[in-house]
């Protein structure tokens, strides 16, 4: 399964043994009596609110502590109640409980007494003294305490939010004074209360942040607010955006405002399903299911208020039964939302990049299995947290890396590939074992992927999950693809894409999340195009760079980038404590050194595939052909250098070498001077110069040489062809030294003089007309190598004769 769901609470393993053992036994019997021991909240601070009925049909409160894993008894009703709604202060000295005024056996008379059918009660518990009725009126009451900081001291004042079936919010500031080892209210009359909202249908309460958001109705759209509540302050309303959702007036839908199952199953059946998520990075995201007239199809949307649009997905459903009695539950995984409809799918929406749907991943059949959730409705609480309110489980959620892999390794579909690729590298955070294992599985896999290039996609995820972490804002600017466009589809999934308003804030000196939301809305709206990465604006500064202008080499700004080069090459070797397994070899390619920050995932993907084919240093050497090993690892290394020029990205000191070295050993010569001239492979000084000098002069090895060395541009030919002691080698310096020397010569003027006589005898005229020519233009002082003492007039001219007697056919002594 791709969600692993691991219990941190089970009403039946962490409560029922504790309640035998204090002699309250309580059923757990969710056939006949589901109401007997079940959730009714879970606090800000890891503590989980349930109620269970005693012997006598007692209506007891218990509390449990996921820090301590310890149980408390709260509070005792000496009635068969119906508790709805509870909720404990931080200090745990008040208790506000929200519960039907009589039970379903009461008599009929009973019922048409003047009395409520609903009671909320403020509640002494530290230790248990009075009780004041907070309301006593005929419509549903949510209670919940507001929470302060942490680490913040026992306060005086607790603030109590009561959230009525009639669409409004209020708060309650409730002070209480210390006596007698006792805690209790201050008796001032009516308790202090202001409204917060009113006119609303939907609510949804964000403990963790202390954060109210709710829908308030307006013509044909609705309107989503937010409103903040500060430790030491009162509240603001923070946050207003237009949604295009269509509210019928129907009952209001409450979301963790504690959990009565039995009522929210029936008010789920009449109103909307709707949640809004957050991430730590500033995401903001609306989550609905729609109502779809076609049967076999569903539909739902994502608003993602941060990023100014909303994706709506319509999905084909493979069995209409279960669709028709549970709708999709939505789930808070912070880099991620999910969107789950048991037996049809799992989709996996990426909040941070939301733009390609490359970026999600969507499972069908076995893959998109949650075992553990059997029951309905799923809550999601708290980030990658999920209650099911009926088994009275609360779960951690997380991404199965193990799995997330097996999808990588079994996928046929390019859109699966490529979605659980960025989420392991973005969602693990760079896990240096889960690493390898991709970089495995790109090597076996180079040539199964049409859509995209692995190689790429793994370099650029790697390199944004590295550094926007540690760079505010980075995140905006940088590319989490090196796809510019999705061509591809999802297999029964039709996506539409809708451009929204952004939402308006209001808030002064907030850090957090609004700063980090804040920051996300003026990127969307003042970030022009040109401002984002792309890889037009890196080549052009390659090519600047690689002219190597004296001008500009002499500034400030190039001898950084040289000495911050130097500084990452010379710490190659220390990138891990393994020798080095890899033979790349150093060399001063200015080229290379002037971007130098992803040599290290380069190494990493060489090192990883080094060692699958289980190479070693010998491969550079030149006296046998290239195993199948060999040439798999070259075609790899063909594959990094395509995805390096597709990018413009720089690779490590002495990659050419060595993918050079691998191509002379195992492709044929053909092919390789082919894979030379249309730039493949580049002739490198190291590896020329080795093979040259390694090389013996059969008639094959004569071949590659004077095809590597007719290839060679004209100042490494000059460092190279000396380490090639052969004829043809030296006849062609002679050539080259004739050509250079006379075009150095220009319009200088020389005067006839009788050559010196050399060593041996020449009576053929042109060659000696031009043997004293060559001598002086060389007394003039014009010299082509002037560190090549033996290339010089008398040079060429026993280069010549070699070269005459050996095409007459006749023997040179």
């Amino acid at each position: 399964m791709l969600l692993r769901l691991v219990p941190e609470f089970e009403l039946r393993r962490d409560v029922v043994p504790w309640l035998a053992a204090q002699g309250w036994p309580a059923a757990l019997d969710t056939s006949e009596n589901s109401s007997a021991l079940y959730i009714v909240n879970v606090e800000r601070n890891g503590k989980i609110i349930y109620t269970w009925k005693g012997s006598q049909r007692n209506t007891h409160i218990g509390l449990y502590d996921l820090q301590s894993k310890q149980n408390e008894h709260l509070y005792t009703f000496e009635k068969d109640l119906h508790i709805i709604s509870c909720s404990v202060n931080n200090e745990r000295t008040l208790l506000a409980v929200s519960f039907r005024h009589y039970t379903e056996d009461e008599t009929a008379s009973q019922l048409l007494q003047s009395v409520s059918k609903y009671l909320t009660l403020l509640i002494e518990i530290h230790p248990i003294n009075n009780v004041r009725v907070l309301k006593a009126v005929d419509s549903c009451v949510r209670v919940q305490f507001l929470y302060p900081v942490e680490d913040r001291n026992a306060s005086t004042e607790s603030r109590l939010l009561l959230v009525s079936e009639d669409k409004y919010i209020e708060q309650f500031d409730i002070r209480v004074v210390a006596e007698e080892h006792k805690v209790v209210i201050q008796k001032s009359g009516q308790l202090p209360r202001a409204k917060v909202a009113d006119d609303l249908v939907w609510a949804q309460w964000d403990m963790m942040e202390q954060r109210l958001f709710y829908i308030v109705p307006k013509e044909s759209k609705s309107t989503l607010r937010c409103v903040q509540f500060y430790p030491d302050e009162n509240f603001n309303s923070i946050l207003e955006s237009h949604l295009d959702i269509s509210l019928n007036d129907t009952q209001l839908k409450l979301v963790n405002f504690g959990y009565d199952y039995c009522q929210d199953q029936d008010v789920a059946s009449k109103s909307l399903n709707l949640q809004v998520f957050t991430s730590k990075a500033g995401g903001l995201c609306v989550c609905c299911s729609l109502a779809c007239d076609t049967p076999d199809e569903i539909t739902y949307s994502i608003y993602f208020l941060h990023k100014g649009y909303n994706k709506t997905f319509t999905v084909s459903l493979e069995r209409t039964e279960s669709h028709q009695l549970k709708e999709v539950a939505f789930m808070n995984l912070d880099y991620y939302v999910a969107a789950y409809l048991p037996g049809q799918f799992l989709h996996l929406l990426n909040i941070q990049h939301p733009d390609l749907l490359c970026h999600s991943l969507f499972l069908t059949g076995e893959d998109a299995r949650i075992d553990t959730l059997q029951n309905y409705p799923i809550r999601s609480p708290l980030v990658s947290t999920i209650l099911d309110c009926e088994a009275g489980s609360l779960y951690a959620v997380s991404i199965s890396d193990s799995t997330l892999l097996q999808l990588l390794q079994k996928s046929k579909q390019d859109s699966e590939r490529l979605a659980a690729l960025h989420c392991a590298l973005l969602y693990f955070q760079h896990t240096e074992d889960l690493e390898m294992q991709i970089i495995r599985w790109i090597s076996e896999n180079l040539s199964t992927c049409h859509s995209f290039d692995p190689i790429q996609e793994f370099i650029v995820a790697s390199l944004y999950c590295r550094m926007c972490p540690e760079t505010q804002n980075l995140d905006k600017l940088l590319p989490y693809t090196s796809l510019l466009d999705w061509i591809g589809v999802v297999p029964g999934v039709i996506c539409a894409t809708d451009i929204i308003s952004l939402p308006v804030l209001e808030f002064q000196n907030s850090k957090g999340f609004w700063e980090k939301l804040n920051s996300n809305l003026e990127s969307v709206k003042y970030a022009e195009p040109q401002l984002h990465y792309h890889n037009n604006v890196l080549r052009r500064e390659w090519r600047n760079l690689s002219e190597e202008r004296e001008e500009r080499r002499t500034t400030a700004y190039l001898r950084n980038i040289f000495e911050n080069a130097k500084k990452v090459l010379s710490h190659l070797d220390t990138w891990d404590s393994e020798a080095r397994l890899v033979p790349l070899f150093e060399e001063e390619d200015y080229q290379q050194q002037l971007l130098m920050g992803l040599l290290n995932l380069i190494h990493r993907i060489m090192k990883e595939v080094w060692r699958r084919y289980q190479l070693h240093s010998c491969v550079f050497c030149f006296d046998e052909r290239g195993s199948a090993g060999e040439f798999a690892v070259f075609h790899i290394m063909s594959r990094i250098l395509e995805a390096a020029n597709g990018m413009c990205m720089p690779l490590p000191p002495g990659f050419h070498t060595l993918h050079l070295g691998l191509g002379v050993r195992c492709l044929p010569l053909h092919t390789l001077l082919h894979y030379i001239d249309i730039g493949v492979l580049q002739l490198t000084e190291t590896c020329v110069r080795k093979l040259l000098k390694d090389l013996d002069d059969t008639e094959q090895n004569e071949k590659l040489k004077l095809s590597i060395v007719m290839r060679l541009p004209e100042a490494l030919g000059q460092k190279v062809r000396q380490f090639w002691n052969h004829p043809i080698n030296a006849n062609l310096i002679a050539r080259k030294y004739v050509k250079v020397l006379l075009e150095n010569l220009g319009n200088r003027q020389c005067s006839r003089s009788i050559p010196e006589r050399f060593s041996v005898p020449v009576e053929f005229l042109p060659l000696n007309y031009l043997t004293s020519m060559l001598t002086e233009i060389e007394n003039q002082g014009v010299h082509p190598y002037e560190k090549q003492d033996h290339v010089n007039a008398r040079f060429v001219e026993e280069m010549a004769l070699k070269h005459t007697m050996t095409f007459l056919g006749l023997k040179y002594s």
